[in-house]
């Protein structure tokens, strides 16, 4: 097996190129060692094809490699052990070819969109047509059990996604998702563009996270070019990937107490949402600034204008929204209906391998900005937000603490902001490789695989929101709740669909 130079983002990396009883071997391991999956995906390789897959072991990555020979359809499959492969096997599988072993043979991602003998990054013929058999959605059965099918399509601006319930009366006894109505061909159009252009698409892919998913495919193209931004671009970056956070937290504090009929809640975090959407514009180019990132740096600098506007912000932000946690304090009605609905416990958190936000209101200490090495994060001292609870009430306190340690670090970053360059200037030739960005968005993890062919182009890129692997935690979190109590279940997620199903 020869393979492409491997560079990884500020955390330790360990490659292991192995064959398929190696695998399994080292999946049982990482398991062992209380691993977490980030991410699993496909290549072509030659006239076969190659699986990856990244861990978070600790403080290092783990990256396995396992290249199938030519005609070879099967691999063992990661999902008893990191049930967060189950759905990126499919995803795999729809979208390259190789089956893993024992695993679920539905389809994933391509819907009625392309034939099963079709495969995108495979396959350059125009695509075959797709099959309209209904999806087979596993069916419960019982005394009094019947099924509510809500989705795909939605009221309002919400995405597609469709949910199966199997309940008896209002409690439900299942539900089964179905996503990839988004899917929009994101891996083979980032194989049709150079590393530039596919920086674009990228920052392009989940409106949400957009300076998350920037900066991960940034750090993967600057590994591959062994280039540091200077000091001013990475505390830039910070700062707006933090102003990303706040802007998300604030809409979703209003969101989830509308849920649970607390109107004034929503007005009021939305119009401090839209206060600080309506800064970057003039601030950095767009409310969602989704070209403020470049490789090598950022796009753009502040002054001492800038500067002095976003610190009064922070200041009006931080006043107001402590007056908002005091009253939703002091509401028996909302914590009444957020405290024990859609609990997820600590010890299933685990199991399923959540990550991110709701990872930590369900037990699990981990935030990659409190990681050592990750600039400029190890000089400001960042702690998780973490609770047991795993509930919706324990999902909004994150929330809070999250919005209020954010405003923090803003302070903090514009105050000290270093001096000198913006942008550090890439190297015009960046060879084939593949490089790993990984960040801290919002919701969680956002990794972003880079492979890239020489001579400007992109082979392959992997673009894994930790919506992955916290969709089927809420499977669980709604069983033995009421089926009035899933939107504001699904609203104190709040996932991904877009960013989900590329």
């Amino acid at each position: 097996m020869i393979i492409p130079r491997v560079v990884g983002s500020p955390l330790p990396l360990e490659l292991h190129e192995v064959d398929a009883a190696g695998w399994s071997a080292l999946a049982q391991q990482l398991h062992e060692r209380g691993a977490r999956l980030l991410s699993l995906w496909g290549e072509p390789a030659g006239a076969g094809n190659r699986v990856w897959a990244c861990w978070l072991d600790g403080a290092q990555l783990v990256l396995g490699v396992l290249e199938l020979a030519d005609g070879a359809m099967h691999y063992p499959g990661l999902h008893a052990l990191f049930p967060a492969a189950a759905r990126l096997q499919r995803a795999l599988r729809d979208l390259l070819g190789p089956q893993a072993t024992g695993g679920d043979a539905r389809p994933w991602l391509r819907h009625a969109a392309w034939g099963a003998d079709w495969y995108p990054l495979r396959d350059a013929a125009p695509p075959t047509p797709g099959d309209t058999t209904p999806y087979p959605f596993v069916a419960v059965d019982g005394d009094g059990v019947h099924e509510i099918a809500v989705g795909p399509v939605h009221a309002g601006v919400i995405e597609p996604g469709q949910f199966r319930f199997s309940v008896v009366g209002e409690k439900v006894l299942r539900l089964e998702q179905r996503l990839g109505f988004t899917h929009k061909g994101v891996a083979r159009r980032f194989t049709e563009l150079d590393l530039h252009g596919g920086l674009r698409l990228a920052a392009r892919l989940c409106g949400d996270s957009s300076v998350a998913y920037a900066w991960a495919y940034c750090m993967a193209l600057e590994a591959l070019a062994a280039l540091q931004p200077p000091p001013r671009a990475l505390a830039l970056r910070a700062l707006l990937l933090e102003r990303e956070r706040i802007a998300n937290h604030l809409g979703d504090l209003g969101a989830i107490a509308n849920d649970a009929g607390f109107a004034f809640a929503l007005a009021q975090f939305s119009r401090l949402k839209e206060d600080l959407l309506r800064l970057n514009a003039p601030v950095f180019g767009a409310r969602y600034p989704m070209d403020a990132l470049c490789p090598g740096g950022v796009a753009l600098d502040v002054d001492g204008s800038a500067v002095a506007q976003l610190r009064a912000q922070g200041e009006q932000l931080r006043a107001e929204a402590q007056r908002l946690r005091a009253i939703c304090d002091e509401h028996e009605g909302l914590h009444d209906r957020l405290r024990t609905t859609g609990r997820v416990e600590p010890a299933l958190a685990r199991r399923l391998g959540m990550l991110g936000l709701a990872a930590r209101a369900s037990g699990q200490d981990l935030d990659l900005r409190a990681l050592a090495g990750w600039a400029p994060y190890d000089g400001l001292g960042v702690r998780a937000a973490v609770y047991d609870g795993g509930d919706v009430a324990a999902r909004f306190q994150v929330r809070f603490d999250e919005l209020f340690a954010s405003l923090a670090l803003c302070d903090e970053l514009l105050v000290a902001l270093p001096g000198g360059s913006v942008c550090a200037p890439m190297p015009t030739e960046v060879g084939a490789g593949l490089g790993l960005g990984l960040v801290e968005g919002w919701r969680g993890p956002v990794l972003v695989a880079l492979h890239a062919a020489g001579g400007g182009g992109i082979a392959r890129c992997q673009v894994h929101d930790p919506s992955w692997q916290n969709w089927p935690a809420m499977e669980w979190a709604v069983i033995r709740d009421i089926v009035p109590d899933f939107p504001l279940i699904n609203k104190s997620f709040n996932l991904a669909y877009s960013g989900h199903d590329g």
